[in-house]
């Protein structure tokens, strides 16, 4: 049937009617709020290429974690900035480190109501920068590196996390993390593989909001740019390995591949808006170049249409209220 018969802008015609037919869907408690703490904080400290993200203190932290709640934001993923550093990033395994104090603070704040998520990864705790411990020629050692994840996934479900994120895209780490977790009687805390991590220019931002010390580039074990056929692959390796969601990271310069991964994922399929691509919609906003919350949203929605069941973002918050509003 072809026009004037067929009229595809009679389901455009009000608000209404767009809401009723709308095929895609953002809630609130798809969104999952990543939140940085560092350590000697006496007040939280903006972080200048991510404007309203900050390195947050404990108390702010846990302030944070109990507006997700009244947000109704489906979790909440933590990353630590230690005040020092060491080769084998000591202190993301010490139970007293940063980061776990930090999610034993938010789990008693919080209990239940939110899902309390650790990232597992050494980068913020190395004073080289890298995922991993580096060998005698300054590689990054994929084996070695996985006995330290497992040590970290155990403290983390110590600390109260309900949920583990290995983001250092080594091969073999979700299969050590389960197995280190079932031993050590955490069998129901879950897994969410970084599974299709690309090596992105648009990481720029995060390297502030965690002080990085990386020197040089992370292409050796984060995946290429070029490759989508691949990340199916590293998604398949996840699943075998006891992977309860995969993620895709970054989202919106790899929609595609999310698409692809959630067309094949027994399980729910998250994807990380990632500070690139946080920063750059800001900084158009603040120069008038595009409204600010229609491209947040516009954003969010691309997302969640390419496939994604829960997007990790630092506009879960504000975007909660937003949806809130709408209601």
């Amino acid at each position: 049937m072809s026009f004037p018969n067929h009229r595809p802008r009679r389901l455009r015609t009000t608000p209404a009617m767009r809401r009723m037919v709308a095929e895609t869907r953002v809630a609130a408690d798809q969104l999952i709020l990543p939140a940085f703490v560092r350590e000697g904080l006496s007040e939280p400290h903006p972080i200048s290429s991510m404007p309203g993200v900050v390195q947050h203190t404990p108390d702010t932290l846990k302030r944070a974690a109990a507006e997700a709640v009244e947000a109704g934001l489906g979790g909440i993923m933590l990353f630590g900035i230690p005040a020092e550093r060491d080769a084998t990033g000591s202190a993301g395994i010490d139970p007293d480190g940063v980061l776990n104090r930090a999610l034993r603070d938010v789990r008693a704040e919080v209990g239940d109501e939110l899902v309390v998520m650790g990232d597992v990864c050494l980068d913020e705790f190395t004073d080289h920068g890298h995922c991993g411990v580096l060998d005698g020629e300054g590689r990054v050692d994929n084996d070695a590196t996985l006995e330290l994840y497992a040590q970290m996934a155990v403290a983390q479900a110590e600390a109260g996390a309900h949920m583990l994120g290995p983001s250092g895209m080594m091969d073999g780490q979700v299969a050590v993390i389960r197995q280190a977790l079932d031993a050590a009687g955490h069998t129901d805390t879950a897994v969410v593989a970084y599974a299709a991590k690309y090596a992105s220019a648009f990481y720029g931002p995060f390297r502030e909001a965690v002080d990085s010390q990386l020197t040089g580039d992370r292409r050796t074990y984060q995946m290429d740019a070029a490759n989508r056929r691949e990340a199916i692959l590293e998604v398949e390796l996840d699943l075998e390995e006891g992977a309860d969601m995969v993620m895709v990271k970054p989202a919106m310069s790899y929609l595609d591949v999310l698409a692809d991964v959630a067309a094949m994922s027994p399980v729910p399929v998250s994807a990380y808006q990632i500070s690139g691509e946080y920063a750059m919609i800001e900084a158009a906003a603040a120069n008038g170049w595009i409204d600010r919350r229609a491209a947040i949203t516009e954003s969010v929605l691309g997302i969640r249409r390419a496939g994604a069941d829960t997007v990790l973002t630092y506009w879960a918050a504000e975007l909660a209220g937003w949806l809130k509003e709408g209601k």
